[in-house]
């Protein structure tokens, strides 16, 4: 299948309802598919990354469907991991940001130590939808909109690295 084709397929897609395995070749259908999926998005957000891939997640069309989740659900839970922070802090992640100003609803953590070699990136949504790259550095992966299971084997893992994750300094507003 096309690039084109892909895209045209995502179209369709439906987060809770549509089970079908896609195959992500390119950076650019991995963000289309994570942008789809992020604005049918209604409760719940979690992300494991290694540096908060700013091709995906510092990307205008990403941040507005965060933002607007946070604003239409007062109780959005969005969770990120980031096992290499410092260069997200430094290159002002345009993420870092907005969880700054919605605090309330996106929380950011470093994990502990013992995870930080887990070569891998995942996003949650609703705890249904998925989009997984068995190698962070790569964007080839998969996207299902309706995959429970395998949902909530991720999140299993991901909760498992919150509770043992610390705040990193820096992702917190600093007032002077």
């Amino acid at each position: 299948m096309d690039s084109q084709e892909n895209f045209r397929q995502f179209t369709e897609l439906l987060l809770g309802i549509s089970a079908m395995d896609i195959d992500l070749h390119t950076r650019e259908e991995t963000r289309h598919a994570t942008q789809l999926m992020t604005h049918q998005c209604g409760h719940t957000v979690e992300i494991f990354s290694r540096d908060l891939d700013a091709p995906l997640y510092d990307q205008k069309g990403f941040l507005q469907a965060l933002g607007a989740l946070c604003l239409r659900n007062r109780k959005a839970r969005i969770r990120i991991l980031v096992q290499e922070p410092k260069a997200a802090i430094q290159g002002a992640h345009r993420l870092i940001e907005l969880a700054r100003r919605l605090s309330s609803s996106i929380e950011l953590r470093q994990p502990h130590s013992d995870y930080r070699a887990h070569n891998e990136a995942f996003l949650i949504a609703d705890h249904c939808g998925l989009i997984q790259r068995p190698l962070a550095d790569r964007y080839a992966g998969s996207a299902n909109f309706y995959h429970p299971i395998d949902a909530g084997r991720k999140l299993e893992f991901f909760t498992e690295v919150w509770e043992r994750s610390e705040a990193h300094p820096e992702f917190r507003r600093l007032y002077l």
